[in-house]
Formats: C-alpha cells, structure tokens, sequence
C-alpha cells in the first residue's frame, strides 16, 4: 500500500508537469457586450437599416441601442465634419451632407462590437522565463457608424475585420534579465 502511494505521490506531479504547463499560460478575451455572436450577424443587423426609414427605436430593436449600448461613441456635427473633411460636402452621401448642414440637429453614432481572444502558447517555461513568448490573437471586430437627424438614420457606413487572426512572437535571448524590471534589474 505504502508502495502504490509512493507511485503516485512521483507519477501524478510528473504526468502534470509533462501535460499541463501550456494551461498554465495566461489567456484573455476582450468582448464587447453585444447581441451578436459574430461579424455575419452584426452586419446582417446592420444591413437591415434603411436610411431615411428606420428611426432610432426601431435601430434599438435590432441590437444598437443609442441609450445603452457599451462603448458607444456620440459623434456631433462638426467631429462628422472633421472626419469627412477629405471629401467636399457636395461630393458626399446625401445623407452626410445633411447631416453636417444640419448643425446640432445631427448626431453620429458609432457602435464597435467586437470579440478578440489572445491565447499564449508554446513552451511554459520559455514563456515564464521570458525568453520566448507566443501569443495568438482571434476574433472580429465591426465598426457602424448611423446618421441621426431627428430620430431618423439619414446615413449609414460600415467597416470591420471579419476573422482576426493573428501571431505574435518576442524572442529575449537574455531571457529575464533582459526585460526591464526582470530579474536582472530587481537585483540592483
């Protein structure tokens, strides 16, 4: 019996330590609370606005609430003005031209949903160590941007990344001592 519990007490650290130390890595997501699971369904939302049809109660209605959705940027006349300053208000939407020459009746709304997850991987102890860490990042991210003039959405625009993918690399060769407040740097 005392044999077994010695088998044990050497093989259940050994059999975590061979398996697990990639869950040991740091993980984090970066979700913006919204109605939608992915860019397809925020931009099929998106897509089911009319300008100069859908009001603000019905824009509500399909998940972009004016009045309650998080980080939601509240444009005003002249930032529209500023940000489409590159085109000549003559050459613009109709729907953006208006909005500008209607001074403070006109505001912009910018919603941005989105959903990222950077996920660390590779080796457990290069990473701890601080020689070589790998991050991985995955995702979506859309931008709607709605022109309001009293209650109306007079103009709509979009953009976005679909499917985020992406790596990232840091190689140290000095490992801890070379990240400033490493080990090195507590030392002295």
């Amino acid at each position: 019996m005392k044999k077994t519990g010695l088998i044990i007490a050497v093989l259940f650290p050994l059999f975590l330590f061979a398996s697990g130390c990639a869950a040991l890595l740091p993980r984090a997501k970066d979700i913006t609370r919204t109605p939608w699971n992915s860019f397809e369904e925020a931009r099929s939302a998106y897509n089911k606005v009319v300008p100069n049809s859908t009001t603000v109660k019905q824009l509500r209605t399909l998940g972009f609430n004016i009045y309650s959705s998080p980080n939601l940027k509240v444009l005003n006349y002249i930032d529209i003005a500023v940000a489409t300053q590159s085109i000549k208000v003559q050459d613009a939407d109709g729907g953006i031209e208006t909005c500008i020459r209607a001074r403070d009746k006109c505001r912009g709304y910018e919603f941005e949903p989105k959903a990222l997850k950077d996920e660390r991987f590779g080796s457990f102890w290069l990473d701890l160590l601080n020689f070589n860490r790998r991050t991985r990042e995955t995702g979506w991210r859309f931008k709607a941007v709605f022109f309001v003039i009293d209650d109306m959405i007079v103009e709509k625009v979009w953009s976005g990344t679909p499917f985020i993918l992406e790596d990232r690399e840091v190689r140290n060769p000095l490992g801890p001592l070379q990240e400033p407040g490493g080990l090195f740097f507590r030392w002295f």
